[in-house]
């Protein structure tokens, strides 16, 4: 075999070992929803997110947080409205604000979709238990 038909192996970088750095649940499911959409948003820009960043490993992937809500909303407890409420403010980074006329029926789906992902989220130790 001649040496110009050896191809050398593709080694992909090291991720940082999970030991060495430490794994931090959301503080609640709000916080994990706008990690999420943080990760769709570089995404769709054509951008890698890190979710890593700072040193903080999440107990999780962005998708694991698409895939929890789709769950609720195949078994009927979140609606197509609790989803566009979600998906606006989420991509906005920010929640409907109660004062606001306008935001007064998203604020009510917002909350009703998120305590309704806490459930699923502390289960599975994505956001913290207590």
């Amino acid at each position: 075999m001649s040496r110009s038909s050896i191809r050398s192996r593709y080694t992909p970088p090291s991720l940082p070992r999970v030991c060495d750095t430490a794994v931090l649940p959301f503080r609640d499911a709000e916080e994990a929803w706008f990690w999420y959409m943080r990760a769709q948003r570089a995404r769709a820009e054509g951008g890698r997110f890190r979710g890593a960043s700072g040193g903080t490993i999440r107990p999780c992937d962005p998708d694991d947080l698409y895939r929890a809500v789709m769950a609720l909303h195949r078994q009927g407890l979140i609606g197509a409205e609790h989803l566009k409420v979600l998906a606006r403010f989420g991509y906005d980074d920010c929640p409907p604000d109660p004062r606001l006329r306008d935001h007064a029926r998203a604020h009510c789906l917002w909350h009703e979709a998120l305590d309704r992902l806490t459930t699923v989220l502390k289960k599975k130790g994505i956001v913290h238990a207590g």
